[in-house]
């Protein structure tokens, strides 16, 4: 199985010469989905008379390419969307290839929706486009099998990449009948399939990427290399909103290899004819920076803020109820705060792009969440005309939000530029982890107004946090409040009189963006960790206190009985161990999850297992569902347990993995996922919902080992000792 990088301008001329088919299904309805499948396109490929932009390639010896307009960065999607696909056409797995759509084309033509991959979209989003493409594919598959064959085309089926004729005993390949079906038009698109005749979606099958990545053929962007190729380094401005005053090129001229030293976006960059030799002599150019107000502020300074930005000015957030009648005369007020760190993506591969700039024409190699914005930051940087940019997407090692906006690429372009190369510009961990664009820091204040039989009468969420929209220079942002600061809290599931949300959107000079789960990461670890100790004063439970607050919300309770039954919950455990859950939904997905925690009597923390019970509706593959669910566990376990950006004299104190840790193998706890789905409609995502229960149930399980509430992340700063 191989996944196309590089053009195919030859599928055109196959497909009238060698008798190929190209299907394409227009979906007006579906325009502002967040993906549907394309094929790729530039500057040398122009649509054949008739063609009306392809999904489906069919090569006369029987395989099928799907071009997919989502990024591959460890999720399985190509997978997942390539199953979706042959559900439908009911070709031959094993024949399916994958490879990336083109950008560029969607610029030229306008026949794709947004491609970015966030938000845990990629399957909820194309899911019916994608099974209306091969459907579409096999009726005219069946139609010419019918023409051929003098019958009608009810007289026939598909299977297996075959359409057969039974009456009569005749069969045809789809490679056979390809340039027939090419010509048919259908009266009507056919109908798509429901859950309950799906035949491939819903097993579990291997990922078809494995093979590339375990024998090191697949190519991330890191991996470009280009005929006279000459590699950059990058040092940011260490205080965010700083700017480069001057360097000394002459201190590292006369090193061997070294070409250029230039200023670009946020910083100066060292051009040289490897990577080594621009970064040692990047490190040893004397650079003058103006840092600006912010070199006086440190995390400390932040905190303080933060928590005093709990008092206001506040805007709206939502909610119900009368709050002020819920907190007149409560028979018990519970309150707490609780604060979450700076925190930030560090994928295993560092930032990098690969830019070669011409007056007329700009080619970009990388691995980008967004290669539709990606085109117009190149084009900006480049100075020429988006539809003259080709953004040539790999795969990328890790996302999580930070490939969704390339400051590297737009240091990239602006090298190449200047020294009329290509250039291959990578960012050192350093750099990747001192110029992120980070999880929000945050501050929430959560209080609860009890009746005398510990039911909620109100609850009163308040939260600081930085605004993602003004961070990345969207706009304003109306009324005070943004989607992400209160997701969670506004959307509250658990039943109270009255609830309101409260919110200041406070930033600083650090930049803010979206982060594995977004605004659920901070705001679950508030709510969760909450409702425990409300449960506690109320004397309940925690399971038995969700379930009462639960009542009317019968997905959210089959996933807690799921949880308790699987998770042991009620089981002893011996002294130091406790356990602790938490529960969310996020990007149309509930989760629930158990965590088992020891604490050893210096305050060692082990977080020795993890149940997880899942909600997402449907699966299209369970295998590499299960597989996110434990990746977003192991990603929220690392911000947990370590993860904190702290700044001191305005700039980032971690730099690698040695001061920003992530879990390791020693670290990772036994996890068991189980799928608890409610079907219907629902189609929830899976990469990010795992993420926000982990951080409250681990905190709660400690709870249950040791009596001390955790209301600040990460762990690792907690005092926990005898």
């Amino acid at each position: 199985m191989t996944i196309a990088l590089t053009r195919r301008s030859f599928v055109h001329a196959c497909l009238s010469a060698a008798g190929g088919l190209a299907i394409a299904v227009h979906a007006p309805a579906l325009a502002s989905a967040s993906t549907m499948s394309g094929e790729p396109w530039s500057a040398d490929d122009r649509p054949t008379a008739g063609e009306v932009g392809a999904f489906v390639v069919i090569d006369p010896d029987n395989s099928i390419t799907l071009r997919v307009a989502k990024s591959e960065m460890g999720q399985g999607v190509l997978t997942s969307l390539a199953m979706i696909l042959a559900e439908e056409l009911e070709c031959d797995f094993t024949k399916v290839k994958v490879e990336y759509a083109s950008a560029h084309r969607n610029l030229i033509e306008h026949v794709y929706p947004p491609m970015g991959t966030g938000g845990s979209s990629s399957v909820r989003g194309s899911r019916v486009v994608l099974q209306q493409a091969g459907a579409s594919a096999r009726a005219r598959l069946v139609a010419a099998a019918a023409a051929r064959w003098g019958v009608d085309p009810s007289a026939c089926a598909a299977s297996e990449g075959t359409v057969r004729h039974d009456a009569s005993g005749r069969t045809a390949t789809f490679g056979e009948l390809a340039a027939a079906a090419a010509k048919i038009a259908l009266a009507s698109e056919p109908a798509i399939k429901t859950p309950e005749q799906y035949k491939l979606i819903g097993t579990s099958l291997k990922r078809i990427d494995t093979p590339l990545k375990v024998t090191g053929a697949a190519r991330f962007g890191i991996d470009a290399r280009l005929p006279g190729m000459v590699y950059a380094a990058v040092a940011n401005c260490p205080v965010f909103g700083g700017k480069l005053k001057s360097f000394d090129f002459s201190a590292i001229s006369a090193r061997r290899g070294i070409i250029a030293a230039l200023p670009v976006t946020d910083g100066v960059a060292v051009v040289a004819d490897n990577f080594w030799r621009a970064k040692e002599a990047l490190a040893a150019m004397p650079v003058e920076w103006d840092f600006g107000p912010a070199a006086s502020t440190d995390s400390a300074e932040f905190r303080a803020d933060y928590r005093a930005a709990l008092d206001g000015p506040l805007a709206d957030g939502g909610g119900h109820g009368d709050i002020r009648a819920a907190f007149d005369k409560p028979a018990k007020l519970v309150e707490a705060i609780y604060e979450t760190p700076y925190l930030a993506h560090a994928p295993m591969e560092p930032l990098n792009a690969t830019a070669h700039w011409r007056p007329d024409r700009i080619d970009v190699w990388m691995g980008t969440q967004s290669p539709e914005s990606a085109i117009e930051l190149a084009a900006k940087a480049g100075g020429v005309d988006p539809k003259a940019v080709f953004v040539h997407n790999a795969f990328l090692g890790g996302g999580f939000g930070r490939r969704a906006v390339n400051d590297e690429l737009v240091q990239a372009v602006e090298v190449s530029k200047a020294v009329g190369r290509p250039v291959k510009l990578i960012w050192t961990r350093e750099e990747d982890i001192r110029a992120d664009r980070y999880r929000p820091q945050a501050a929430l204040r959560m209080r609860a107004a009890l009746k005398e039989d510990g039911s909620p009468a109100g609850f009163n969420f308040t939260t600081a946090v930085g605004s993602i929209t003004r961070s990345l220079g969207w706009g304003a942002v109306r009324n005070g409040v943004e989607r992400q600061a209160i997701e969670g809290l506004a959307n509250c599931p658990y039943r109270a009189d009255a609830l309101t949300v409260s919110v200041n959107l406070k930033n600083t000079h650090v930049p803010v963006m979206f982060w594995r789960s977004v605004g659920s990461s901070q705001n679950a670890f508030a709510v969760e960790s909450f409702i425990d100790e409300v449960a506690h004063a109320a004397n309940r439970d925690p399971i038995e206190y969700r379930r009462a607050l639960l009542q009317g919300r019968p997905d959210f309770l089959a996933v807690l009985d799921a949880l308790a039954d699987k998770g042991d919950w009620g089981k002893p455990m011996r002294k130091g161990k406790g356990r602790g859950l938490a529960i969310h939904e996020a990007f149309g997905t509930i989760v629930g999850e158990i965590a088992e925690v020891a604490v050893d009597g210096q305050g060692g923390i082990k977080v020795e297992r993890v149940v997880a019970c899942v909600d997402c509706g449907h699966l299209v593959n369970p295998l590499t569902a299960a597989m996110q669910i434990e990746s977003a566990v192991l990603y929220g376990l690392t911000a947990a347990l370590f993860g904190e950006i702290t700044i001191r004299q305005g700039r980032v104190e971690q730099g690698n993995f040695d001061s920003y840790p992530i879990a390791r193998m020693a670290d990772a706890p036994a996890i068991e996922t189980h799928f608890v789905l409610s079907g219907g409609g629902k189609w929830g995502g899976i990469g990010e919902p795992g993420t926000p229960p982990i951080a409250p149930a681990i905190a709660n399980a400690i709870f249950a080992a040791t009596g001390k509430r955790i209301r600040s992340l990460p762990l690792k700063n907690a005092s926990l000792g005898a």
